[in-house]
């Protein structure tokens, strides 16, 4: 006999399994799915664009002034880089 599973409990738990999955972006060796086209540069398992070494000239942009992430949900670069960014 099937047991009947409240969709609920089960999309909470599929939801959190997203995100603690998606915290190991930093780590992928894909680009996100809402990564710009041109950020084809793969450091440290992550999607960079051309350019990135130089990142308060060629990133603020789009990921601020501070790189702390843009107006339009740009990541923080301090998200994978830490301090390093500090």
């Amino acid at each position: 006999m099937l047991r009947r599973v409240k969709a609920a409990p089960v999309l909470l738990m599929v939801g959190a399994a997203f995100v603690v999955l998606g915290a190991g972006a930093c780590g992928s060796s894909t680009a996100p799915e809402n990564a710009p086209a041109n950020h084809t540069d793969f450091k440290g398992g992550a999607a960079h664009a051309p350019g990135a070494n130089d990142a308060t000239n060629n990133c603020v942009e789009c990921h601020g002034a501070d790189l702390r992430g843009g107006t339009n949900g740009e990541p923080s670069c301090f998200t994978c880089h830490g301090k390093e960014w500090g």
